[in-house]
């Protein structure tokens, strides 16, 4: 397990938040217009004069996601200018049927690009067009999400993107460092997003190599979300979440359970550990989707060819705790931790 991590990220693999389905069925069309701002009021117009059309199809709101589409939005227009990019920003309300619908759209229309926000949207979007340049963003792992076999750090074809993987043998540490009594580790997450099983079978592996002992509690939908939570609090001396796009919408309810069980859990992302957690290895959403947003400027103003262009990674990730929960639990985290604000 630990040799796959390693050849994956030394081939700048890709990772982030997969795409699991809630019982929303309803796509809602976002405000299109993106904020303005000094940086984007000074910014240099196309060279052209051409307005790009930018499809954004983002799988479910939450705090994660809203980010990095927000990020990728800033830098299109600081890059381009405001006025030369127009963008149709779409929630798929966590159906994976609505990402197949909008992109499906997007394509119909034309638009110059398409950025699809968690698995799922990017799954739609390699079905629905060749053609079309399609960056991603909060996907933890291309090859597990697209299916290919023969890793080498690019697509190879019209698909790009940004991964949101933090290293996971770091977060495996940092429960060692947190706990160092713990024994047993729960791996809570969705069993539809094949992204966060891909997280769990890794951390297991590193979590195993440690000598503490992980068993897996999978939900399906949010419907079990508090039911499965409950088994793992009964049972865990830790829970692990990685970046799983059902617990980001549910941390409410997970909270209600291990809070009160006192039953500390470990995020893979900040927004999780913000509703839910103790701690976490994060990276910033805000500026991967930022990152995502200068690859798109790259391919639509100065021509660069997206087939070539390998999937990247988040600048930093951060040791971060949660101050109220992490008091409701007893839990002084060391030194080289950062509160997360609220």
């Amino acid at each position: 397990m630990k040799k796959a991590l390693s050849i994956a990220m030394a081939a700048a693999m890709t990772m982030g938040l997969a795409a699991c389905g809630s019982t929303a069925s309803s796509t809602a069309a976002a405000d299109s217009t993106p904020a303005s701002s000094a940086a984007e009021s000074e910014a240099a117009p196309a060279a052209d004069g051409k307005v790009y059309n930018i499809g954004i199809c983002q799988l479910v709101q939450h705090e994660a996601l809203d980010a990095a589409t927000q990020g990728f939005k800033d830098a299109l227009t600081e890059k381009l200018g405001a006025d030369n990019v127009k963008f149709d920003e779409q929630n798929a309300s966590g159906d994976s049927a609505n990402c197949t619908t909008i992109v499906s759209g997007f394509v119909s229309t034309g638009v110059d690009l398409i950025l699809a926000n968690a698995t799922a949207p990017l799954q739609a979007a390699a079905q629905a067009t060749a053609d079309i340049p399609v960056l991603g963003t909060s996907v933890t792992d291309y090859a597990t999400a697209l299916d290919i076999s023969d890793w080498t750090g690019t697509v190879g074809n019209n698909i790009s993107g940004t991964s949101d993987l933090a290293p996971l043998d770091q977060q495996a540490a940092m429960i060692q460092e947190l706990f160092p009594d713990a024994k047993t580790v729960g791996l809570l997450y969705c069993s539809a997003e094949p992204n966060s099983v891909y997280q769990c079978d890794v951390i297991e592996g590193y979590l195993n190599e440690m000598g503490i002992e992980t068993a897996r509690y999978a939900f399906t939908d949010t419907n079990d979300v508090t039911s499965v939570t409950q088994t793992a609090a009964a049972a865990s001396d830790v829970i692990y979440i990685p970046t799983d796009n059902t617990a980001a919408s549910n941390t409410e309810a997970i909270a209600n359970v291990v809070i009160p069980e006192q039953v500390p859990v470990v995020a893979g992302e900040e927004g999780i550990c913000k509703g839910c957690g103790v701690a976490t290895l994060s990276i910033s959403y805000y500026d991967l989707g930022y990152k995502t947003g200068e690859m798109a400027a790259e391919i639509l103003a100065d021509g660069a060819d997206v087939s070539t262009m390998p999937v990247e990674f988040a600048p930093n990730v951060t040791k971060k705790y949660n101050a109220a929960n992490c008091e409701a639990l007893g839990i002084t985290p060391p030194d080289g931790y950062e509160a997360i604000a609220d």
